[in-house]
């Protein structure tokens, strides 16, 4: 019926090709991380990069088996844990010469209170921080490669969201439904001073996905059990892949860079994920809380 095609939104319509070309989705074992690998399989080779390695295992065994590529490849990436990605980081570079597109797709939402290995409040330190250290450890490759594209997975939620710099994880008031926001505003922050330090040498873009029925709503019984009700109003993992398949393939976004997209056009943001000043003292917080230069 149309109001469900009117929930399903836009359609990535690029029939490009990667062949030869490098993708790496992090958290691509299940949701719309998992839809966007099964999609770009179909075009090019896909690094699969997760905390679960059974999980994504599985994933793409199931990949590989319907689309017959053989190049959906599973690597270990905890986001919440700095060794971990460069670790990841450091085996790749090794492994693999090329990288042309990076999404990252990753994301852990109203989680109870908890700290990453380094002592980040969880939201921020997987949403924001943890992609922030692996898009720094692999920009150079990204750089070889271009024209390469890095593709934020943020969310209309970012609308909810400021950065609170006296408070950043949470230890004085903490709200896990804010915090999600938060670190939603810091993705477009980020994707707005990325876009402006790379200059269209590599392009950063950032996404709002819709709202999914996926498990990223398993810390909350209530938005569970919501999700369930209100499943005929939600998009499928597959539909909600769409804007992030678009961002990362379409041939008219080659140059555009530093932009929102929701339904595979340009949307709407906050005031706050337009603040510069913001965005660049959010980049210099993170550095020096992830102990590195990134100039």
């Amino acid at each position: 019926p149309s109001c469900r095609r009117y929930v399903a939104g836009g359609r990535c319509k690029s029939t490009a090709r990667l062949e030869g070309k490098v993708v790496i989705i992090t958290g691509a074992n299940t949701g719309i991380g998992k839809e966007t690998a099964r999609d770009l399989a179909q075009r090019g080779k896909v690094i699969i990069a997760c905390r679960d390695i059974a999980k994504a295992e599985a994933a793409a065994s199931e990949i590989r088996a319907e689309t017959g590529n053989q190049q959906v490849i599973v690597k270990k990436l905890d986001l919440a844990d700095t060794k971990s990605i460069r670790e990841f980081a450091e085996k790749f570079l090794a492994e693999e010469k090329e990288l042309h597109i990076l999404i990252n797709n990753a994301g852990v939402m109203l989680c109870p209170y908890s700290k990453t290995a380094d002592g980040f409040e969880m939201h921020l330190g997987v949403n924001h921080l943890g992609h922030f250290l692996l898009t720094f450890l692999l920009l150079e490759r990204l750089k070889q490669c271009a024209p390469a594209r890095i593709v934020n997975v943020s969310s209309l939620a970012h609308h909810g969201g400021r950065i609170r710099f006296h408070d950043l994880h949470g230890e004085k008031c903490y709200n896990r439904g804010l915090a999600y926001c938060h670190s939603k505003l810091a993705n477009v922050l980020f994707t707005r001073e990325l876009a402006r330090r790379l200059q269209g040498k590599v392009t950063a873009n950032a996404l709002h996905p819709g709202s999914v029925y996926s498990e990223l709503v398993r810390h909350s019984f209530v938005m569970t059990w919501l999700w369930k009700i209100f499943s005929f109003f939600l998009k499928t993992p597959c539909e909600g892949a769409q804007t992030s398949i678009y961002c990362a393939v379409a041939e008219e976004l080659d140059s555009v860079t530093g932009q929102y997209f929701s339904d595979c056009q340009p949307a709407y943001v906050s005031p706050r994920g337009r603040d510069d000043e913001v965005a660049k003292k959010l980049w210099s917080v993170s550095c020096e809380l992830l102990g590195i230069q990134w100039d």
